[in-house]
């Protein structure tokens, strides 16, 4: 996701208004931050990551994807949790990696709920596995209206990581 967010902000004026949704350790913030973007905010469901994000000077509000979100933003970037649920797995793990039953579902809701959010023009950045049914995914950008073009993707040893833009139709 770094890689492409670098590319995608080159030549971006420096005041546009992000959003980093789902904000974790703020990676992808920091890059915002590294490359002169500072009209940033950043988010999580979990008030530990909301804690260290504000360590780190970050504008961040705890919010269950857009629960808490009132504005509107040029850029939302999302890299969500988009693992199927592994009842092996420890719980206090699910909250960062699990999407859902089947992986997805975390993403979809996202998708019902990120138009609202987009100031016009506005787009998102989009991180999924391909162990989080892909296809379904693109189905659902298309029963919400959005177009999708890949920028990027990344071949890991058990799964492809890809990374989408989003923008209206309208």
């Amino acid at each position: 996701m770094q890689r492409v967010l670098k590319e995608y902000l080159q030549d971006k004026p420096k005041s546009i208004k992000i959003l980093d949704m789902g904000s974790g350790l703020g990676i992808q913030a920091q890059t915002c931050k590294d490359l002169g973007f500072n009209n940033l905010l950043t988010t999580d469901i979990n008030p530990e990551v909301i804690n260290l994000l504000k360590e780190k000077s970050f504008k961040s509000i705890q919010s269950d994807l857009f629960s808490n979100i009132k504005e509107k933003f040029n850029l939302i970037i999302f890299n969500p949790p988009y693992l199927p649920f592994d009842e092996k797995e420890p719980e206090d793990s699910q909250l960062q990696t699990t999407g859902g039953k089947k992986g997805y579902e975390i993403i979809v809701r996202f998708l019902s709920e990120v138009r609202e959010h987009l100031s016009n023009k506005g787009v998102v950045l989009l991180l999924f596995s391909s162990l989080s049914e892909p296809k379904i995914i693109l189905r659902e950008t298309e029963r919400f209206n959005y177009k999708v073009k890949l920028l990027g993707k990344e071949k890991l040893f058990f799964e492809e990581l890809f990374v989408y833009l989003i923008t209206t139709n309208s």
